[in-house]
């Protein structure tokens, strides 16, 4: 209704105004712009009466609260917040509210952005948020997942590695079972090579069985030198297989170290006390 009233009211000023630049001596045209001034100016007055008459019928301003008042709303701030009838015009109000200012400075070398937030009252909040790279979605495939397929596409086929991601229990990004179609939408997008036994064979990857039968111990035994640190093997994930290097255990210090299996030392026999007692059994 405010605005109404500045607009009647600039119209009325502008019919004065023309009223004004009229010829006197131009009754005829004198009398229609007086007319129109007047008629401007009681629509100027019937808006001025009706605003009146609302303001005197809002209720009077209530006393401004106190400060424990004010700290008591301020533990409800969560539950008016996360009500579900709260809407998004009510929650910008309350932000309006809180926040005098935001400053934002994007660091591109840390692909970060640094969010300082200034509280009415002078209090101030800094928040990083990382800073989504080109081409990157909300939806990705946690980094831990995307190494073990790494890892994994050195001895396993797509499917293989689908088995042993779901045994692990992991699911993708939308919490989907992996297939064998999921790990290769994976592998494209952080351009991990397909597994080939050829490569495999000219890289030297070797599952632990293969390893044991390469060096002609038992697998335990490798794990065994595994865990003592005599050979170096990645895991790719819990309870998936070990993945070893060729190289590495043919080298001739590793097979000094890798004890046969199979071979067990031989107790000495042990020499009769002196207090002994024998026992002679006569020969039937």
């Amino acid at each position: 209704m405010r605005l109404q009233l500045a607009g009647a009211r600039y119209a009325a000023e502008r019919a004065f105004r023309q009223y004004d630049a009229a010829d006197p001596e131009n009754r005829l045209v004198a009398a229609e712009l007086e007319r129109r001034w007047n008629t401007a100016l009681g629509e100027v007055r019937e808006i001025e009466g009706r605003l009146a008459a609302a303001e005197r019928a809002l209720p009077a301003a209530a006393e401004p609260p106190s400060a424990a008042e004010l700290l008591a709303l301020a533990t409800e701030l969560p539950t008016v917040w996360h009500a579900p009838t709260t809407d998004v015009r009510l929650k910008k109000r309350i932000l309006r509210t809180l926040i005098e200012e935001i400053l934002v400075d994007v660091d591109e070398a840390a692909s970060q952005i640094v969010v300082l937030i200034h509280w009415q009252g002078g209090m101030h909040s800094e928040l990083t948020i990382l800073k989504r790279r080109s081409g990157a979605h909300r939806v990705q495939t946690p980094a831990d997942v995307v190494a073990a397929v790494r890892g994994l596409a050195l001895v396993c086929a797509d499917g293989q590695i689908a088995k042993w991601l779901n045994g692990a229990g992991l699911r993708t990004a939308r919490g989907l079972p992996w297939s064998r179609d999921l790990v290769a939408s994976v592998r494209h997008q952080h351009g991990i090579a397909v597994f080939q036994k050829e490569r495999r064979t000219a890289e030297g990857w070797l599952t632990l069985s293969a390893a044991a039968k390469l060096v002609g111990l038992a697998d335990l035994t490798v794990k065994r030198a595994v865990a003592r640190g005599v050979v170096s093997a990645q895991r790719p994930l819990p309870g998936g297989p070990w993945i070893l290097q060729r190289d590495e255990l043919l080298r001739p210090e590793i097979r000094a170290r890798l004890k046969p299996s199979g071979t067990r030392r031989t107790a000495e026999p042990v020499a009769p006390g002196e207090n002994q007692l024998m026992l002679d059994i006569p020969p039937t």
